[in-house]
């Protein structure tokens, strides 16, 4: 009879590392991908979130400039995909917000003796496409934004 070493009783897990990499692997890989998705998803709607910022900040200096409005925000953000910006849209209000007039024709009726001033909204939307398709993820999702800033008006 062969007698077998006692220190060798515990040598018989050669393979384990190559399992135990085979079983994390997979894991490790989805929550990698998953985090590049997340990650550019965010970064596209951080891009969407600051051209309507843009274009709102320029809008508060030219209110009537529609098309440099537009420009302003899609040269904000040149990476996002099908980016396009709405007509912006002006009015004026009475500065402490008390009353307001949608085209600006007709100023608003101020108490107090206080000026008017413009409000420009810009709402700005861009599409988002996943690297990879997650169950119950769309395949394409829509990202969109506003943003309104006051300047002086008379």
């Amino acid at each position: 009879m062969k007698m077998r070493n006692r220190s060798n009783l515990g040598r018989s897990d050669t393979g384990a590392s190559l399992v135990e990499m085979a079983l994390v692997l997979p894991l490790f890989l989805l929550l990698t991908f998953g985090a590049v998705d997340f990650g550019r998803a965010m970064y596209l709607a951080i891009e969407v979130a600051g051209a309507a910022r843009a274009g709102a900040s320029y809008g508060s200096q030219n209110p009537n400039d529609t098309t440099g409005i537009q420009t302003s925000a899609q040269i904000a953000a040149p990476n996002v995909p099908n980016l396009s910006v709405a007509t912006p849209t002006y009015r004026c209000e009475c500065a402490d917000g008390t009353s307001y007039s949608a085209s600006c024709l007709v100023t608003p009726s101020c108490t107090g003796g206080l000026n008017y001033v413009y409000r420009v909204n810009v709402t700005v939307t861009g599409s988002y496409t996943p690297l990879v398709s997650w169950p119950g993820i769309p395949s394409s999702m829509t990202l969109s934004n506003s943003a309104s800033m006051r300047s002086a008006g008379s």
